[in-house]
Formats: structure tokens, sequence, C-alpha cells
């Protein structure tokens, strides 16, 4: 009999350690460690920063939700993994075995990598909704803003890869002020180190620069992109940016009351320390330099076949080249959920004696909310050139993206694991199928 250990259960992870529950038979044994013991419904974080939702709202202990499914639950931190015995280490100081492993722990926020960048409490000087103690704090920090208003900047530095939820705080930001009648109070800067407005990482996304370009006109917002953040300090941003020829064009000191920057991504800590061990190896056949996982295409490592990865904390290149101010490529829900699947049915038949054969596919479908409407960005597959790709805004996005939230969290309080963006999100757009090849 074979033991799974799920690494992580956040988006990726819970469903993951559901959907191989529901495969397997009884005899195996499937175990989740999570260095968090609550699920947090983290595409909601935007909402907490402006107080449109609580953290109980979106939130759940995993644990009773787990064990219910028969599903084991260890509230622990992985401080180290030892591929060739097929074994991690805990917090507390105890080995554990698998037969196979799953890796969906997320990223580390490299907020140490721009002077000044992150939350009070890592010594920052800006909000973050990367998480939801995050995005708690950054509620409070705004309600002192709306008391005393005055400029804020919003976006995301170099090497970001995720630019979604910096255009959705943006405008739920904006809404919330026109909402508090002191918009006019309060003038608005978004720095990307996109090319362009809309890039999204993805190199656009059907008419994404001129859709998202002209929310940004109607709402007043001002932006700078091929922007390099060289530092913080409190109440100001120092943003160089640059020409498609990696030149200086303009240094900006950009003062602000209230900014959220979105960060690079690393790989988690332990992940980070397997680079680190061995620098000259640049992360071996694990990891690439960054932390991220190797995976081929069957979202499994190419050295070490018993170990799987998806979401965030996997390694996969960059869309199109974006000199001289790096982008990374963002992981959006319908590609994890696309893992997720892949990677169970590559146990199941790993457990049989059989060959890995489902590779996931790289679609991008994304629903930003924009506070009183939103966007809705499909990219079939990932990289171009796609066979269906377009961008659409409206009333109805924002209504939806309330409503899959409320299915999502649902479907994890219950533990089903159907693949709830396909049935969900893909029917919602007309979308009849997906299949590898798209």
């Amino acid at each position: 009999m074979a033991t799974v250990v799920v690494v992580g259960a956040s988006t990726g992870g819970l469903p993951m350690s559901y959907d191989i529950r529901k495969h397997l038979d009884k005899g195996h044994t499937v175990k989740v460690v999570s260095a968090v013991e609550d699920f947090t419904f983290v595409p909601s974080n935007p909402w907490v920063a402006v107080g449109w939702r609580k953290p109980e709202d979106i939130s759940f202990k995993l644990e009773p939700r787990l064990t219910r499914k028969g599903i084991e639950f260890y509230h622990n931190t992985v401080t180290a993994m030892d591929p060739d015995n097929n074994q991690i280490t805990l917090n507390d100081g105890s080995v554990m075995d698998y037969d196979y492993l799953v890796l969906a722990t997320g990223p580390a926020l490299a907020f140490d990598e721009v002077p000044g960048l992150g939350p009070k409490h890592s010594g920052g000087h800006t909000v973050s909704v990367c998480t939801t103690p995050h995005a708690v704090e950054a509620f409070e920090q705004w309600e002192e803003f709306c008391a005393n208003p005055g400029p804020i900047v919003v976006g995301a530095v170099q090497g970001a890869s995720c630019f979604g939820p910096a255009y959705e705080f943006a405008m739920i930001m904006e809404t919330e002020l026109r909402k508090r009648k002191i918009r006019n109070k309060v003038p608005m800067t978004f720095v990307t180190a996109e090319p362009y407005i809309g890039h999204l990482g993805l190199g656009g996304v059907g008419d994404s620069k001129g859709l998202m370009e002209s929310e940004m006109r109607q709402r007043h917002i001002n932006w700078i992109c091929n922007a390099k953040v060289s530092k913080i300090e409190q109440g100001m941003m120092f943003v160089d940016e640059y020409n498609a020829q990696g030149e200086v064009i303009k240094q900006h000191e950009l003062p602000f009351s209230y900014s959220m920057m979105l960060p690079a991504f690393k790989g988690t800590k332990f992940l980070q320390e397997m680079v680190d061990a061995d620098p000259e190896k640049m992360g071996g056949p694990l990891v690439n330099p960054r932390g991220f996982v190797k995976v081929d295409q069957f979202s499994r490592n190419p050295t070490y076949h018993n170990i799987y990865a998806l979401g965030v904390g996997i390694a996969i290149p960059p869309v199109d080249s974006t000199c001289p101010v790096p982008c990374g490529t963002p992981k959006t829900g319908l590609m994890i959920e696309s893992m997720v699947t892949a990677i169970c049915h590559n146990i199941e038949a790993n457990i049989a004696g059989k060959e890995p054969h489902e590779e996931p596919t790289w679609n991008t479908v994304c629903l930003a909310d924009m506070g009183d409407n939103g966007a809705a960005f499909v990219a079939l597959p990932q990289i171009p050139p796609r066979n269906l790709t377009w961008a659409k805004k409206g009333k109805w996005v924002h209504l939806a993206k309330i409503a899959f939230e409320k299915y999502f969290i649902r479907n994890m309080k219950s533990g089903n694991s159907e693949p709830v963006y396909q049935k969900y999100i893909m029917k919602m757009l007309g979308i009849n199928r997906l299949k590898s090849e798209d």
C-alpha cells in the first residue's frame, strides 16, 4: 500500500488531497502537511483589504474537513527534504516517509528583493493582499488612510508574475473611494513591470491592453510601465522607467499615503535552501535557481519520478521576453485545477504499475473583479499562438466572481473535488470543452 503526502493545503493542495483520496483504494494512506491550520480563499483577499469581506467569511479549519474524508492532517512546516530516500523533515524534528510526494506549497514572497517593500511587520512600508493576514493588516491601514486620504501607488514590482490582483485591488480601492465620496482627494498611480497595461505576464490576452487602458482612463488612474522599483521609503517610492532598449528614460519619486505592490515570488523556504546548499548546481535536479520545482509534461519532476508539483511553486518559462524589466508568468486557477486532475490520474497509474499518461492543459482563464464591474480574460492555450483568446468586461464578471467564491468555498468545505473551474467558469463563458491540445 502506498503513502501519498501532499505538502500545502491552499487552492491547489486541498482539492489535490480530496481528489487523490477519492481515487485511491482505502488501503492507501493520504497525508496533508500544512504550515497553516486554516484554508483561506486567496482570491478574496483584495475584498478583505477594503472591508468587503471578513477573514471568517473566506476561511475554515482544515483538520475536521480532512479527517472526515479519511485524510491525515499535520499542522507542520517542512524544513528539509531528502528525495533520494523519500523523506521530508518537519519542524518538530520528525521525519515523514512517502511513496509519492505532491508539492503544492505555493510561493515565498520575495519582499526582501526591493528595499522597503512589504508589510510593516516585515520592515516594509507597503501593504499586501498575498495572504489573508496581510489583507487584514492592509484593511487596518486602509481605515486610517480613509480618515486622512492622500496619494495611492499600487501595482507589481519587477519579477512579479501574478498581475491580476494588482489590477483588481486598484479598481476595488477606486470603487470604495467613490462610495466613501473621497475619490477626489486621492491621486492614484499604477506602477508595473509589464511592458504595457494589460500584458498580464501573458503577452496580452485578446484586447486586454485596450480594455485595461480604457478602464484606467475612465477611473483617472495614471500608470507607469517598464517600471523597476529601486527602493521604498516611508511615504515615497523610487521608480526607474525604462524604454525597450534598456535605457532609463525617467526616474520617478512617487509620494504615497497608501501603497500595495505585489512582490516577485520564490520557491518556499525549504526548497530555496536546496539551492543555497549547493549554489554551483543552481538548484540541481529538483528545483531551479529561484527554488521553483522542475516538472515535465506530466507535472512530475524529471529526475524524481515519485515527486509531483503543482501551482505557483512550479518552474515554467515566461510567455515572452519582457526586457529590460523581467515579468514572470502567472499560474491561474484553471491551470492549477488541470494539474490536480493530471497528477491524481498519473499517481493512480503509477500505483497500478503503469506509466503516467495525462498532461495538464496550459490554458488560462481569469475573472478580475473591478469593484462594480469586472473583466474576463481567456487564453487557450497560455502560450501564443492561441486557439482562443479574448477579453470582455461587464457587471456580470463582478457577479460571477462573487458566485464563484461561494461555490468554491462550499466545495472545499464539503470535500467535493470536482473540477470547479471547468464546471462553473467554462460553462459560464460558453466554452464547453478543454483538451490538452487546445
